[in-house]
């Protein structure tokens, strides 16, 4: 992970950006610049992964254009290829240095060429604009928003922002925007909502959109496992590549074993797992073991405490920027695990099992009441993906100054996924996320009971008991008059549980009037039957069973 801030104007100030990257250090531990454009200011802060010299640090600088980008592009080898053939040349061998040659030649188009999890900001000296820009999906984070004078700031995180901006929004994914330098002297509506604010000062253009499908595909089950399993196969490898140490978290599950199993099978030699479990109730630790010994990986298990589990919670929700439930109890077993790999080894690239849910179902998708429903919810889920469990991996990761990579983020095998007929991903077999595992059966990369395992909720099954502590610490923060209250403090997704209550109050101390980064708390949808429940968790829905054993 790096930092990436760009303060589009010549109202910016050095001391505001260097305040704003020193609010996020540990995504970019090991360097920082700041360059003054002429009109305006673009700002880095480095983890080296890829082109680990001197040279690999940003901004980099080419005709008169300057760009800082928070990404990984997959296959950039055969682009500087096509670039030398130009005429172009490198002086490192970061990825990221192909982007001012490809924006030369192609223009704004080069985002739609990109095979890649990315958040970057040109600027073009020529023309005197920025450019910002995000993936498809919104794996790498990017927010804006307005100074006093309208100027529009950029950055990774808001916290990078909070001094700045007034209000601070994620910007969208699979856009870009191109904004003159020029301010507007203060004019903007600041009742507008923030994408309308930033169309107001420039032009926003949807260049991606992989929740898009024109025609379901034809292709039947067969082929569709097989596709399913090579394109998965394929996000997996182009991953692996760094030139840093790369390890993998596994819960145990069907997603996270499956990407350790792939990538097992690929690399020669064995591959470093990691797993947390609560000291007394580790449901998980029992099945990542089980993967671990199956793989042959070098395996490592990390335990928390009841305490160690209150006393980050503030921490927690500080780094991560909401009060969603399911993303902060989730993020509780991540960070702890992050923190210890960060402390004990130095491994920088972690691969996650992070967006199979999205696009394969939810067990409450099980109630969708149609093909057409299951398909909305997950054109929904994709779309808000980058506010809860993206943003839950950024942030655990990046915090303890590590890189997430996501491959069934994979644009390829994500975009195929989408145009799969909805009817073929309902879970019409007797089991969920059938495609998936059976895409994998032949293979037999994992043991059968773990290929065929129900889904467990990760934010419950680092042992069922860490949700139920968090729920009683909760209940002890406020009386029932106090929680009445307190709730009726928030007009913008009201807390309706003491939990989210405390979630809600300990965000605004530090994201004060922010909560419209997000977009509400993640729940099933509770229009359909057997979905309107007052948690989070798949434990409450009628079809858990026997996931979490």
């Amino acid at each position: 992970m790096c930092t990436i801030m760009s303060y589009c104007g010549k109202t910016a100030a050095y001391k505001a950006i260097k305040d704003g990257l020193s609010e996020t250090k540990s995504r970019g531990p090991d360097d920082e610049r700041i360059i003054d454009t002429g009109a305006g200011m673009l700002g880095f802060q480095r983890l080296s992964i890829m082109g680990l010299t001197p040279e690999g640090m940003q901004p980099f600088e080419l005709d008169g254009c300057s760009v800082v980008c928070n990404g990984e592009l997959y296959g950039f080898e055969k682009l500087r290829k096509e670039l030398l053939a130009k005429g172009y040349s490198f002086a490192s061998d970061s990825d990221c240095e192909v982007l001012l040659p490809l924006y030369l030649e192609h223009g704004c188009e080069l985002f739609q060429m990109l095979d890649a999890e990315f958040a970057c900001v040109i600027f073009d000296g020529r023309s005197k604009e920025y450019i910002a820009a995000r993936d498809p999906i919104g794996i790498r984070p990017l927010y804006f928003g307005f100074d006093s004078m309208g100027t529009v700031v950029f950055a990774s995180e808001a916290k990078n922002l909070t001094r700045i901006c007034k209000r601070i929004m994620p910007f969208p994914p699979g856009y870009y925007c191109r904004i003159p330098s020029g301010t507007p002297g203060g004019a903007l509506n600041e009742d507008l909502p923030p994408l309308d604010m930033l169309e107001h000062v420039g032009q926003l253009v949807c260049y991606r959109d992989i929740t898009s499908v024109e025609k379901f595909c034809a292709d039947d089950l067969e082929t569709v496992c097989g596709k399913i399993h090579d394109k998965l196969t394929e996000g997996v490898r182009k991953r692996l590549v760094s030139d840093s140490r790369v390890g993998f978290l596994l819960s145990g599950g069907l997603d996270s074993s499956l990407v350790c199993a792939i990538a097992a099978k690929e690399c020669p030699h064995p591959i470093h797992t990691f797993a947390i479990g609560m000291s007394e109730d580790a449901i998980d630790l029992k099945y990542a073991r089980q993967v671990a010994d199956f793989i042959g990986s070098d395996h490592t298990e990390v335990y928390m405490t009841p305490d160690e589990v209150i006393s980050s919670l503030e921490e927690v929700i500080k780094l991560l920027g909401t009060f969603d439930i399911t993303t902060i109890r989730a993020s509780m077993g991540m960070y702890l695990v992050c923190k210890a790999i960060h402390e004990t080894t130095d491994i920088r690239v972690l691969l996650t099992g992070e967006i199979s849910d999205e696009l394969f179902g939810y067990k409450y998708t099980d109630f969708a009441p149609s093909a057409e429903e299951f398909q909305k919810e997950s054109e929904k889920r994709i779309r808000e993906l980058h506010m809860y469990d993206v943003l839950r991996a950024d942030r655990c990761i990046s915090v303890n100054s590590l890189e997430a990579r996501v491959p069934f983020g994979d644009l390829d095998f994500a975009e195929y996924v989408m145009s799969i007929n909805p009817e073929m991903k309902r879970n019409i077999y007797g089991k969920g996320k059938y495609l998936l595992r059976h895409a994998f059966e032949a293979d037999h990369l994992l043991p059968e009971e773990i290929l065929m395992r129900e889904k467990a909720a990760f934010s419950d099954a680092v042992g069922h008991s860490m949700v139920d502590y968090l729920k009683e610490y909760a209940e002890g923060c406020y009386t029932d008059s106090e929680f009445k209250e307190g709730c009726l403090r928030y007009d913008h997704a009201r807390p309706f549980t003491k939990e989210s209550l405390l979630y809600r109050d300990i965000f605004e101390k530090y994201y004060p009037g922010q909560s419209e980064m997000i977009i509400d708390f993640w729940m099933p949808n509770k229009e359909w039957e057997g979905c309107n429940v007052d948690d989070p968790s798949a434990r409450v829905l009628s079809n858990y069973g026997d996931s979490g054993k």
